[in-house]
């Protein structure tokens, strides 16, 4: 081998251990997203990419498929396999160049990402019914691959991580929305599901995104390694620190930022996207920055491909930035999964989200995409948290009452009425529902940005 050949195998080497994926080679490596018990995403491409010496023929074998190819000069090298449908048929697959690596208990079916900072991290072993989640988690169907927090400068290769099958000894740290999310779409499509976690608690959204050609560092660290992994798409919960930084309706850019750089590098541009409105807090938010984040993520919606799950409703504790109710935000991104990425059937996905109002005399009316077969108050109280103003701009408590599907609000002494806010406080508990429930989004009617999903 010539000495320069020899340090390049060196080189790789180190990379492949400082990454802990070394399989006790320094020859074929694979990255290790790729690994046994891992879930493939169907009706996809299938990509088999990693290292290996200069030149050196690397054969990759699926079933009936075999597939070969030759390092680079860089040392990398990748091959495609033909899209398969989803089954619980347990694969074999065998990548063999001057060693071999024989991955075992290989699915194929749904892979869904989920990331943002900590009520997307947010373990299950936190969360309100722990215990009996737990006991139950044994879903030989469903896999979990957990990626450890790290930022890097560059895009990175790889990560510390290797899939688990969802057992109750792996599943208590793993997200809880993320299980909860993975589990509903297990039990309604009846495939395997593979769910990849990568959040940070703590983390602004600007880390993770590409921007101006600039990649964040937890893009690089926690994302990058996985991009030639199909997906069918990302669940999202992260916002909370940007309330904190007052980044207001600027949040909505950020969001298209996120979601487009990540479609590009992916390289799929159907990559569907589904986040949580961030919950109510009693905290360190200053006065009117939670409103505006929310508008933000209501804007974001117009956005193709995307969706969002209101949370206004499961606050067990309004001093704590993390409710602890995980259960219903996984359950409620399922719905937008089920009806747009799954195409499913007479699925109500949303709560009412502000369309539009019309002033009659001194009252305003309001109509709502998603009210499925009528609007109600959830608690059977008087509906709460509206208010209206007139041209003075002094809002007042409002009454509002449901109008088929439209809600008429009013107020005494306010004659011709402009503006009404829903909701629009960080500490709102606001009832409105429709039929089956879900929550109504706050908003606000002065140049509302926001979108529907439609």
């Amino acid at each position: 081998m010539k000495f320069t050949h020899l340090l390049m195998c060196v080189s790789l080497c180190a990379a492949f251990l400082s990454f802990g994926t070394s399989k006790g080679h320094c020859d074929v490596k694979l990255p290790a997203v790729l690994d046994s018990h891992m879930v493939l995403q169907r009706n996809a491409p299938i990509h088999f990419w990693g290292w290996a010496d200069v030149g050196e023929k690397v054969t990759v074998t699926m079933g009936d498929e075999v597939a070969t190819t030759q390092a680079g000069k860089d040392g990398k090298w990748k091959v495609s396999f033909s899209p398969q449908k989803a089954d619980k048929k347990m694969r074999t697959i065998t990548v063999a160049g001057k060693n071999t690596i024989e991955l075992t208990d290989v699915l194929v079916g749904e892979v869904w990402i989920g990331s943002g900072q900590s009520n997307m991290e947010w373990t299950l072993a936190n969360t309100i019914g722990s215990a009996e989640a737990i006991a139950a988690a044994d879903h030989p169907m469903i896999r979990l691959f957990h990626i450890p927090k790290v930022q890097n400068k560059e895009p990175a290769s790889d990560v510390k991580a290797d899939w688990k099958v969802c057992r109750p000894k792996d599943v208590p740290r793993f997200s809880a929305v993320l299980y909860y999310f993975g589990l509903q779409l297990q039990k309604e499509l009846n495939v395997p599901i593979g769910l990849i976690n990568s959040s940070w608690g703590g983390s602004p959204i600007e880390p993770w995104t590409i921007a101006d050609g600039k990649s964040g560092g937890m893009y690089n660290g926690m994302i990058a390694p996985i991009i030639q992994y199909p997906a069918q798409g990302v669940i999202w919960y992260q916002g909370e620190t940007n309330v904190l930084n007052k980044n207001g309706l600027a949040y909505e850019g950020k969001m298209i930022d996120l979601i487009e750089g990540w479609r590009n590098s992916f390289q799929n541009p159907d990559l569907a996207f589904y986040f949580v409105q961030i919950a109510p807090w009693s905290g360190r938010y200053e006065t009117g920055e939670l409103p505006k984040l929310w508008e933000a993520q209501v804007a974001s919606l117009k956005l193709p491909g995307t969706g969002m799950a209101v949370t206004t409703d499961l606050v067990d504790n309004i001093a704590d930035i993390h409710p602890r109710n995980k259960l219903d935000v996984g359950n409620r991104l399922a719905l937008w999964a089920l009806a747009k990425a799954y195409q499913r059937d007479g699925i109500v996905y949303s709560g009412p989200l502000y369309k539009s109002m019309a002033v009659e005399g001194d009252k305003v009316r309001l109509s709502f995409a998603h009210v499925a077969e009528g609007l109600r108050s959830r608690d059977e109280k008087p509906l709460s948290d509206f208010q209206i103003s007139g041209a003075d701009g002094k809002f007042v408590d409002a009454e509002a009452k449901v109008d088929g599907d439209t809600i008429v609000v009013s107020a005494l002494g306010v004659k011709d009425p402009t503006t009404v806010r829903f909701g629009w406080n960080k500490i709102a508990n606001p009832n409105l529902v429709n039929s089956t429930g879900l929550p109504a989004s706050p908003f606000q009617t002065d140049d509302w940005q926001g979108g529907t999903g439609e």
